[in-house]
């Protein structure tokens, strides 16, 4: 038996709440220590006493042989018997003792409570000690139930009889011993309580303060209006830190006990403002004047005032208002000035200490170095030799660190031991001091070693682990976080951290087997909400949409009412969004959403009373929630619902940039330009320096054809950042659609100069490689393009552009007729390096294939070209896309089945230009003008050139199609004219249209400009046929003449 109850408690006692009882092991041979108990469910065995867990564990069983012959024979059987299985226990202050009748008596309980036991047991009515209570026959008369309560002033004892149903005298009322103090005693609590500060994270909580608990709590249970009680409970909560359940008490103390006391409003606004949360410790201070107005004479009101004003950056009127809790508190300072009488109160040396440092702290915040320095000194002349000099002494470092005296505040800390208070604080400020001056990331995390060397707790080992994590050394973090999970195995922060540090090394299987079992040690959400975050990254969708199910289910079957409980459905539901989005879903993923953002607006009127200064934190929370739901109703182009979803996120937060931004781009997507300007006003007079929003306002201008307003707000943009290549690349676009091309070199050199990374950066190339495209030189613009198609910012429009010019490196209008017979093209250099061109756009990607394949000219290619288009523009989603309608059209063409082609084009005839559609409703607008050119119809195709060149006054092509109407109706002057800004928009690099330009001069009898524009051809096209006869020679005969 020895030997089993040795291995029982190889680990120890670790139960709190134990039971002694009796038991019999089944037994029905012949033995003379086998008993019989009539009534129990094994009548006879060996009778055993045995010393229980709440959960059945055995730590000590022993046989009964009898009666006692040994030294505790004179002791009542009860008490001989729990004295001895209590043996086993090595701290019975750690320990609640629960026993039946069998054992229960006065003497056994007085015996427990000396020992430091918290003990309870039935007592049977005849070993009450003759205690003034109703018999069991009254009892018995009683509602079933009803219960009195005495206490024994001397021993500490509280007998309750109680009506239980059955026989009454069998059960008749239970005796609870734990050294309950009774209301005269309270005060003895308050010198233990008061003499601390919260215990700091790392630290074992004080013996003192634990008994302070445990004296507390059953007079709480006993007594709940018992004022005092109930606030020495809440005070004792808090400095052991468990700041949540003093709050609970506290509110019980306002609500429903004294809404006047004073010291409860005090500590209320203290825990508050330990918690951060400011606006509520300002509201709790402001309510307990309301309700007594002498709180005003207590120094701790001022104290707390005085933080919170330090909070909002008031430094001055911190320090008038610590002025006058100097004075209340009873303190001297030559800094001090004032007549205000010291307050009946007497503060604690802790607080005094407390109002001289915060002080000196508004001291250095105002500036005032030396006033600062004086209040300390006072401070450390007035507690030396005191527990809170070593205080002091933590406190002075941040002022040496203030006057950059690094070397004195490490020389201060480090002389401070073990053995004295505050010395695991002293510790962490020089930690600070490692990291944050020396940049010293060794001493930093030695200095958290030293702290577990000398307090190792499960909380120091935890600060190591984050330093570790802090340093980026993520495996040693593990192996102290393990350490720590050792000592305290039910501590969801630290299994938290442990999670999340197994994540950073990249450990993602043992991460996720680890949260399971994490998971079945304590039911935590926020474990679930990790495990199914990591499953959503390691896409397994299907068990983190299960781990968040399972998460949201476990929520609603406890008490989903409260504050925290609330917040947790609103993450948990936007993951459950997001896992849907990376399905594809997104019907469900916008259902969630909308579930999300209803939790979250619940969440919004709850902090607002609860939680003031979380506010901007869940707002921000519900803003995101909104802009997610407008960009899933944006996938699906219903933007009715997308522009709802941004104006009630800006509703939360009325000057969010990127909902601002947002919404403007939505609104000028739909066409709704009063409102996309006013939204970039507002975005603009939040911030008048918003990049986005001032490129915007240009874009909204060029589409209102007010060129000199885009072009003011593009200036001024590239004025202030020369650099910013977004901007740039679109005033290249402004500056050839004005038909000012020519201005551009000089931006381009600017931002080159302002460029750190000069002729390499692939935004500048960029922009390059636009301004020598739209200036008709393809093997520049492919050079440049080519210099930034591998940047992730501009590589996939870099390509798409070089697709383009491969496509079609002259600019010519594929499936256009008018210009097909007078160009010459049957060179073969010409064929040689368009087919190299169509092999390159081939190479670089296959995102224009149809274009590809029309290019080819090849009919089966073109058929197959016309099916995808036509594929493409039969889905919902495409149906009214102008690149598809684009394409059909000009399969059509080069089909030679015009009529269709024609009916495609007037699709877009009318449409709104824009940016995004710019390119492709430029080429529509050329081939439905070449259409109408090849029927006759000039007029109408006159209108649509002017169209083109109200929104790209620099389209060359189009002042060719209008060069060549006049040329038809035989108004050479007009045609010239159009030819000419076609030839230089071109910069002179088409010779065909040097040949017009001349033939039209010529025609005009300007043959001077004639003969130069003959000369300007032959200069790079010296082999171009027909124009020195056709054009050069008779120009000079008509000069001779």
């Amino acid at each position: 038996m020895d030997m089993l109850n040795e291995s029982f408690r190889k680990f120890g006692v670790f139960r709190e709440e134990l039971s002694v009882d009796e038991m019999l092991v089944r037994y029905f041979g012949h033995h003379p220590l086998k008993q019989f108990i009539r009534g129990k469910p094994i009548r006879f065995g060996y009778k055993m006493w045995s010393l229980c867990a709440s959960d059945g564990y055995c730590y000590k069983f022993q046989l009964y042989c009898g009666k006692d012959t040994g030294p505790k024979q004179d002791l009542p059987l009860g008490t001989r018997v729990v004295t001895e299985m209590l043996e086993a226990v090595d701290i019975p202050t750690d320990h609640s003792v629960y026993f039946d009748n069998l054992f229960t008596s006065r003497q056994l309980m007085v015996t427990l409570a000396e020992e430091g036991y918290r003990a309870t047991g039935t007592v049977q009515e005849r070993r009450t000690n003759q205690c003034p209570l109703p018999d069991s026959k009254t009892m018995a008369k009683t509602a079933r139930g009803t219960f009195e309560t005495r206490f024994d002033t001397a021993e500490e004892i509280t007998v309750k009889p109680r009506r239980h149903a059955g026989r009454p005298s069998m059960i008749w009322g239970w005796v609870t011993s734990t050294r309950i103090p009774p209301p005269l005693r309270l005060p003895a609590v308050v010198a233990v309580a008061a003499a601390v500060d919260p215990v700091p994270l790392g630290s074992a909580i004080p013996v003192s303060l634990k008994r302070a608990i445990t004296v507390l709590e059953p007079v709480t249970k006993s007594c709940p209006g018992l004022l005092e009680a109930l606030y020495l409970m809440a005070k004792a909560k808090y400095l052991s830190g468990d700041a949540k359940a003093a709050a609970s008490t506290l509110k019980h103390c306002i609500d429903h006990v004294d809404q006047s006391y004073a010291d409860a409003h005090l500590l209320n606004a203290q825990i508050q403002l330990h918690q951060g949360f400011f606006k509520q410790a300002s509201q709790s201070l402001e309510l307990g004047l309301s309700y007594n107005f002498e709180i005003k004479d207590h120094p701790l009101f001022h104290l707390i005032r005085a933080r919170i004003q330090k909070r909002e950056k008031q430094a001055q009127e911190a320090i008038q208002t610590l002025h006058t809790a100097i004075q209340l508190a009873g303190l001297t300072s030559r800094l001090v000035k004032g007549s205000t009488p010291k307050s009946k109160i007497d503060v604690n040396d802790n607080d005094k200490v407390s109002i001289y440092l915060e002080l000196a702290d508004a001291y250095r915040m105002a500036n005032q170095e030396a006033d600062a320095k004086q209040i300390m000194e006072e401070a450390t002349l007035m507690f030396k030799g005191t527990g809170e000099e070593v205080r002091i002494i933590v406190a002075n470092a941040d002022l040496l660190l203030a006057r950059n005296e690094v070397s004195a505040a490490l020389g201060s800390l480090r002389n401070i031991t073990p053995d004295q208070p505050y010395y695991l604080q002293s510790r962490e400020k020089m930690a600070e001091i490692y990291f944050d001056y020396l940049k010293d990331r060794r001493m930093y995390a030695a200095m958290y070693k030293e702290i577990v060397d000398q307090i190792p707790t499960p909380a120091s080992y935890l600060m190591l682990g984050d330093a570790y994590m802090t340093i980026l050394e993520p495996d040693k973090a593990i192996e102290v976080y393990e350490s720590a999970l050792k000592r305290n195995p039910r501590d969801h922060d630290l299994a938290l951290k442990m999670g999340r540090a197994l994540v950073k090394t990249h450990h993602y299987g043992k991460a996720i087997n680890y949260y399971k079992e994490a998971i079945k040690v304590g039911e935590d959400n926020n474990l679930r909400y990790d495990m199914a975050e990591l499953q959503m990254r390691m896409r397994q969708y299907d068990k983190a949409e299960k781990t968040v199910v399972q998460a949201m289910e476990k929520i609603k079957g406890e008490d989903n009412s409260s504050l925290a409980s609330l917040i947790m459905q609103a993450q948990l539901l936007k993951l459950l969004a997001k896992i849907h989005d990376l399905v594809g879903d997104v019907n469900k993923s916008i259902g969630t959403l909308k579930e999300a953002n209803e939790v979250q607006v619940r969440v919004l009127k709850r902090v607002q009373m609860e939680q003031p200064d979380s506010v901007a934190e869940h707002k921000t929370r519900a803003t995101e929630i909104c802009c997610t739901m407008s960009e899933r109703y944006q996938s699906q182009r219903n933007y009715e619902q997308a522009i709802k979803y941004y104006q009630e996120a800006l509703q939360h937060q009325p000057d969010d940039a990127n909902a601002l931004l947002a919404l403007a781009r939505l609104y000028m997507q739909t066409g709704d330009l009063d409102q996309c300007q006013y939204t970039c006003m507002t975005l603009l007079r939040l911030d008048k320096e918003n990049d986005l929003a001032t490129v915007m306002m240009a874009d909204l201008s060029f589409r209102r054809n007010d060129y000199e307003t885009a072009m003011f707000h593009f200036q001024e943009l590239l004025t202030r950042r020369p650099d910013y290549f977004a901007a740039l690349a679109r005033l290249v676009e402004v500056m050839r659609r004005t038909g000012h091309l020519e201005k551009v070199p000089d931006y381009l050199e600017k931002a080159e100069k302002a460029s750190q990374r000069g002729t390499t950066e692939p935004g500048l190339a960029f922009c390059k490689a636009l301004y020598e495209w739209y200036s008709s030189n393809p093997n520049g613009a492919l050079k440049y393009f080519n210099q930034s198609r591998r940047d992730p910012e501009w590589g996939q429009r870099a390509i798409y552009h070089m697709i383009n010019i491969c496509l079609n490196p002259d600019n010519m209008t594929i499936g256009g007729e008018t210009f097909e017979a007078m160009e010459d093209l049957a060179d073969t250099d010409v064929k040689n390096s368009q087919e190299m061109a169509l092999r390159t756009a081939d190479k670089l990607l296959q995102l224009l294939t149809n274009f590809l394949l029309l290019a080819s000219k090849n009919k089966g290619n073109m058929e197959r070209a016309l099916q995808e288009f036509t594929n493409i523009a039969s889905s919902e989603t495409y149906k009214d896309h102008v690149g598809a309608i684009c394409g059909m059209a000009t399969a059509y063409m080069l089909l030679k089945q015009t009529p269709r082609a024609r009916n495609q084009l007037k699709r877009v005839a009318k449409n709104t230009w824009n940016f995004e559609d710019a390119e492709y409703l430029e080429r529509c607008w050329l081939l439905l003008a070449d259409i109408y050119i090849q029927s006759g119809k000039y007029d109408l195709a006159q209108d649509v050139i002017q169209r083109i060149l109200q929104h790209n006054r620099s389209c060359g092509k189009a002042h060719e199609y209008a060069g060549f109407i006049h040329e038809k109706e035989s108004s050479y002057k007009d045609a010239a004219e159009n030819y000419e800004m076609s030839w230089r928009f071109s910069r002179h690099s088409n010779p065909v249209i040097g040949f017009k330009l001349a033939f039209n001069y010529l025609k005009a009898k300007r043959y001077v400009d004639a003969i130069d524009v003959c000369h300007q051809v032959m200069e790079k096209f010296p082999d171009y046929p027909k124009i020195r006869k056709d054009i050069l020679d008779k120009a000079r005969s008509q000069l001779k003449l």
